[in-house]
């Protein structure tokens, strides 16, 4: 859906003036962006060129220009030397400037060049021993020990292979999406308006398919039902003629027959109606529209279909509809809440490099796309003299999808794929110190094309920052009264994006005892149905007169490319199933008390298509084959579930065509490059059944040693509440990567205590610690 309007609000420490939607949003200079408060210029690995080995051959000052994202007339930014970026650092405003004039410079004539429509514009990720090369040699810290052993030693290219993007065109006036390839390099061509200094790779057209909707043509398709006559013959019966009341989110048509076939680009939007116009900030969700029936051909930009099918009265104003400040629960908010401030006066124990990130023992890189949003590079462990520990190469969110409950019409069709046919990069949001990040924060920005090819800029889209998270490990002699106790802390990267009314935040935890944790929140509000004087749904919750919520469920896809103890490109990995049994009764189990827990090897990919089994506390361990840990064990890291689901709809139902991949919780893959997305790239309108991860696995590879690749899909069923209105409280899922006999002892033993003999003040009582067991109140 299209990106809601992103405002400063009250609880922000450093409120900014309103900025507005996805189609305002700035171009920033790519000079300046990736920076903190407080950091040192000279970590700036643009500035730090000192640093680079003498290999590299120095980059000549840039003209002033370079620094702009948005070029003179006829002018695009001159781009730094390939080798100045580290491969995985995500495209630059610059980067992406550059790939958008030369693909529209290659358009065959000036309707082709004209009609271009650009979907998405992301970073051709190398491959993993270029990766690999570039850590070991060309950016800071320099490790050679990364490269895989070959015989006489790696051979050092002087410089690393020029960066690519990879772009996704819709051409509007053909209704054809292509994909092209652009190499980044100072490759100069004669253009309309100039040179640009980029080359086309490779160009192709993919035949049936719709790529993602963009904000641009939701504001456009609201515009257009807006202005339809019959709509607002339809919303006058309802006693409505003020337009400016009326929201319409365009909704993928997804697919259902032969009749949303990808031939047509279309939408079905659902509606919705405020009953204040002077008022921006309500709560337009709380009266659906139901009854009327629109299809738009987003093409075109013409309605197709018009029907008002059955004329439900809007529901009543709810007076608990709105959620701002003094306009809840009887206009009144809580007064007895003091400040809660979180400080750190020597600053963060983190350490940014561009978007190398450097805390505790961890490191890692920090990416982002456009449609998976953040993602996690190169995560590795510093283990004493084991020096640093892959755990994995990448970790990101590829895919989610909503499928409702409800039968009836509209709520029947509701299965978004959230990111295949939003994206939760292009609507995350610009996020606020003191209201979504709390303490010292490190901000990363996020470039992306919009639809007519211009470059927009998210600030501070990406949060970094530290957080107590209570006791990590304690334990107390109760002979003598001592005790040994540390606190936890976590480091924190995350990212929150809208996309129609709901809100999703996505985390990645990194913790001191070396486990990682993945955790999406859910928030926002209901999508909501209207109902008959009189009339309920066993679908769904009332929740006010006239107004019901339908049941519905979340899934959410992470994609793990793992490498436990192994360089870039290794194939050493393997993942084992463990099962708690229970002994039979016997000569073995005489006092019936006895349980053990069991390994399989899932030794193909069809064999790990596995579900979640809690009465078992099955987990999945992901091994190194030629590591051993001090027992001789192999090394490796446990995927630990949270609270889990299956999709409750019926084996035929009509999203599962495109969504086979909910059907299990665990899929394991062997690596391969282009295998990325578990709905197929383009699942928009799409009718292919199984396309994607349900259709790789066929190939059946083997997983006995491999580059190993995980996808976990976990979900939950969303019963709404009463308390769930106006807004939803954050609902938190995820799962837990934990290292499993990877180090050789708790990694959390040597953390430092913290300062614990400090007087405690209770209401005027003051408390020391416990003494001899003793708390000694004074």
């Amino acid at each position: 859906m299209a990106a809601t309007q992103e405002k400063a609000t009250p609880c922000c420490l450093d409120a900014a003036p309103a900025k507005s939607s996805a189609l305002l949003r700035k171009a920033s200079d790519p000079m300046r962006d990736w920076t903190v408060s407080g950091s040192d210029p000279s970590q700036d690995p643009i500035r730090n060129r000192a640093a680079v080995p003498t290999l590299i051959r120095p980059i000549e000052t840039l003209p002033a220009t370079s620094t702009n994202t948005t070029a003179a007339k006829g002018r695009i930014p001159v781009m730094l030397r390939a080798q100045t970026s580290h491969p995985l650092e995500p495209l630059s405003a610059a980067e992406i400037s550059v790939a958008v004039a030369t693909v529209r410079a290659a358009g065959a004539t000036p309707e082709v060049r004209d009609s271009m429509r650009f979907v998405e514009v992301a970073l051709v990720e190398p491959d993993k021993h270029v990766v690999a090369l570039a850590d070991a040699y060309f950016f800071p810290p320099f490790q050679p020990s990364l490269l895989p052993r070959t015989k006489g030693g790696p051979m050092i290219p002087s410089k690393l292979p020029p960066r690519q993007a990879r772009l996704v065109v819709y051409n509007k006036k053909s209704n054809e999406t292509s994909i092209w390839i652009v190499e980044l390099s100072e490759v100069h061509a004669a253009t309309r308006g100039g040179h640009h200094r980029g080359k086309v790779i490779s160009s192709k057209v993919v035949p049936d398919v719709q790529p993602p909707m963009d904000a641009m043509e939701y504001a456009e398709c609201e515009a257009v039902v807006k202005d339809f006559p019959p709509f607002r013959e339809a919303m006058k019966k309802r006693g409505i003629e003020d337009m400016d009341l009326v929201m319409v989110d365009p909704w993928c048509a997804g697919y259902h027959s032969e009749a949303d076939a990808p031939s047509r680009r279309l939408a079905k939007p659902l509606i919705f109606c405020r009953t204040e116009s002077d008022c921006p900030m309500e709560n337009g969700y709380a009266r659906p529209v139901e009854g009327i029936h629109v299809l738009v051909d987003m093409q075109n930009m013409v309605v197709l279909e018009f029907e008002d099918r059955k004329l439900v009265p809007l529901p009543p104003a709810d007076p608990l509809r709105n959620y701002t400040p003094g306009e809840t629960r009887g206009g009144v908010d809580r007064s007895d809440v003091k400040p809660l401030q979180i400080i750190q006066p020597e600053g963060p124990s983190f350490r940014v490099n561009g978007h190398f990130v450097e805390w505790q023992k961890w490191n890692f890189r920090i990416g982002f796309t456009s449609k998976e949003g953040l993602v996690i590079y190169s995560v590795a462990y510093i283990d004493g003299s084991r020096g640093r520990r892959p755990v994995a190469h990448r970790l990101s969110f590829v895919e989610m999808v909503v499928p409702y409950g409800d039968p009836n019409a509209p709520h029947y069709r509701k299965n978004a794929f959230d990111a295949g046919e939003d994206g939760l990069g292009k609507n995350a949001h610009s996020l606020k110190k003191g209201c979504d990040c709390l303490g010292y924060i490190k901000y990363f920005n996020a470039h992306f094309t919009n639809f007519t090819g211009g470059v927009e800029t998210i600030e501070n889209c990406v949060c970094l920052h530290e957080e107590d998270h209570g006791i990590l490990w304690k334990h107390q002699d109760w002979r003598t009264g001592l005790a040994e106790v540390r606190r936890s802390r976590r480091l924190t990267v995350s990212f929150i994006c809208t996309v129609a009314n709901y809100e999703y935040g996505f985390y990645w935890h990194f913790y001191q005892d070396g486990h990682i944790e993945a955790e999406v929140k859910l928030t926002g509000i209901l999508s909501l149905g209207a109902l008959q004087p009189g009339e309920t749904r066993k679908y769904g919750t009332t929740i006010a007169p006239g107004l019901y919520a339908p049941v519905h469920q979340h899934f959410f896809v992470a994609r793990m490319d793992m490498a436990v103890d192994s360089k870039p490109g290794e194939t050493f990995n393997q993942v084992v199933e463990v099962n708690v049994k229970v002994e039979e009764p016997g000569k073995n189990n005489v006092h019936n008390n006895a349980f053990y827990a069991e390994e399989k090897l899932l030794k193909s990919e069809l064999q790990a298509m596995r579900d979640c089994n809690p009465l078992s506390a099955r987990h999945w361990i992901v091994r190194n084959t030629r590591n051993v840990n001090r027992t001789g064990q192999l090394t490796g890291y446990k995927l630990v579930p949270g609270s889990n689901c299956l999709p409750l709809a019926g084996s035929e139902a009509k999203f599962l065509r495109r969504a086979a991949f909910l059907k299990h919780n665990l899929w394991v893959t062997s690596y391969a490059r282009d295998e990325v997305y578990p709905g197929g790239e383009f699942p928009n309108q799409n009718p292919r059944i199984g396309e994607g991860l349900a259709t790789w696995v066929k190939k059946n590879r083997s997983l006995e040693e491999a580059d190993i690749v995980l996808w976990y899909v976990f979900g939950v069923t969303h019963i709404p509440r009463l308390e769930d209105w106006p807004v939803m409280p954050v609902e938190r899922i995820g799962f837990t990567l934990m290292p499993h006999g990877f180090f050789n002892c708790s990694t959390a033993v040597d953390v430092p205590p913290n300062t614990c003999d400090l007087d405690l003040k209770d209401n005027g009582m003051t408390a020391k610690p416990i003494q001899n067991g003793l708390l000694a109140k004074l």
